[in-house]
């Protein structure tokens, strides 16, 4: 996860590489805050840049999950405990979510890769 700023997407990076190091597979860059979209006049626009995430799945051969919106409804609702998939299950950002769930479904399947046991195991 990664927001479209430059100092996000290092540390994005970061994370893929240190993942890499140990074995870990990574699945993809879902990238949040992509664009902000105008609940009055349906402008998009990229505050905080944007083709980050895009850029980083690019050159460290990822994939691009999504990309999720900055918009307050994602904030209000999950404030009060009900997620959006919830709340509005058939509407644009519900839709989202599900579409980065099912790309992360689908990673994990076709890679045939599985979660190594000491990430989910406690020694005793």
């Amino acid at each position: 996860m990664t927001t479209p700023q430059n100092v996000a997407l290092a540390d994005a990076v970061k994370g893929i590489s240190m993942f890499r190091k140990v074995d870990i597979p990574v699945l993809g860059v879902v990238e949040n805050m992509s664009y902000h979209l105008c609940s009055q006049c349906g402008h998009q626009e990229a505050l905080f840049g944007e083709g980050g995430g895009l850029k980083v799945s690019g050159e460290h051969q990822v994939p691009l999950l999504g990309q999720l919106p900055l918009d307050a409804t994602i904030g209000r609702q999950m404030d009060k405990g009900t997620p959006v998939l919830v709340t509005e299950p058939e509407g644009p950002l519900a839709q989202r979510y599900l579409n980065i769930a099912a790309r992360v479904a689908a990673g994990l399947y076709f890679s045939g890769n599985t979660i190594p046991t000491r990430l989910y195991t406690r020694q005793v």
